[in-house]
């Protein structure tokens, strides 16, 4: 025991970087949230776009993924562990915390927390990927904090393609938003969780829909004030004398949506390195 605990001490020193990951490139969303809270922080971000959506894949497969870059962003010397996907989060964070002697965290207990606390009627929506709303990880969540909430969930598949396309202030998102939306405002929900780590990209087009009755809760966000939490409980937030970085690397090159990203969020992203995956 005393090695493991040895090993722990060793993962987390505050110099060392916070290690983000995704699925693709919708977690700099997370990366952002990051970078803004915790400006003294370096961040190492992988994106694993060469298997990218894992939205449809089997928790088993999705295991094996989060493993397999968690363990590469702990050889880039990551003193802690950021799922910033959802379906990661929903399928793969309980084994990661199990598994790796350093802090993990995903989006989706966040997320939980922050729409718990916003609701005033006791009626939540999601929203999220296929997976993610299959994967009924949101309601486990929220009822596990507040069991008298009512969580109803949507998969709004068409949306990643929307994001990734660009199209972010376009009439056909806005209408996207209108179809899938529709049923979930008229159930009465007062509060949105946007369970996908691309949609917070899209937050003033459903603000716009949504109107000022619905409160957007957005899981970057609350992962980043969670990831605050849990350097300060463990002890190793950088130094504020540090001046954070941003690197980035992806598992294969990346189709046309880090542009969009990187002037949606305003983040500089500079170059990105491209690494192969180590099954």
């Amino acid at each position: 025991m005393h090695h493991f605990e040895q090993d722990a001490q060793a993962a987390g020193s505050p110099e060392q970087p916070i290690g983000v990951f995704d699925s693709g490139i919708g977690g700099l969303t997370v990366a952002a949230a990051l970078r803004r809270l915790l400006p003294n922080e370096n961040i190492y971000y992988i994106g694993d776009t060469a298997r990218v959506p894992y939205g449809g894949k089997s928790q088993t497969t999705i295991e094996r993924y989060s493993l397999e870059i968690s363990e590469m962003l702990l050889a880039c010397r990551a003193k802690m562990i950021v799922a910033a996907c959802n379906t990661a989060s929903a399928l793969a964070v309980p084994r990661l915390q199990q598994s790796l002697a350093v802090p993990v965290t995903g989006v989706i207990l966040p997320g939980a927390k922050a729409a718990v606390a916003a609701t005033r009627n006791g009626h939540v929506g999601v929203i999220g990927t296929k997976g993610t709303v299959r994967s009924g990880a949101y309601e486990r969540a929220i009822y596990s904090l507040a069991p008298e909430v009512r969580v109803t969930s949507r998969a709004c598949p068409m949306l990643v393609p929307a994001i990734e396309e660009g199209w972010l202030d376009d009439p056909i998102t806005g209408s996207i938003c209108a179809r899938y939306l529709e049923d979930l405002v008229d159930s009465g929900i007062d509060t949105l969780v946007l369970g996908c780590t691309h949609y917070p990209l899209l937050k003033q087009a459903l603000a716009r829909f949504l109107g000022d009755g619905i409160q957007l809760v957005d899981s970057a966000e609350n992962c980043a004030v969670a990831v605050r939490q849990l350097l300060t409980e463990h002890q190793i937030a950088a130094p504020l004398t540090q001046t954070g970085t941003l690197e980035v690397a992806l598992t294969d090159a990346s189709d046309g949506f880090l542009p969009v990203a990187e002037q949606a969020l305003g983040l500089k992203v500079g170059r990105v390195r491209i690494i192969g995956v180590q099954g």
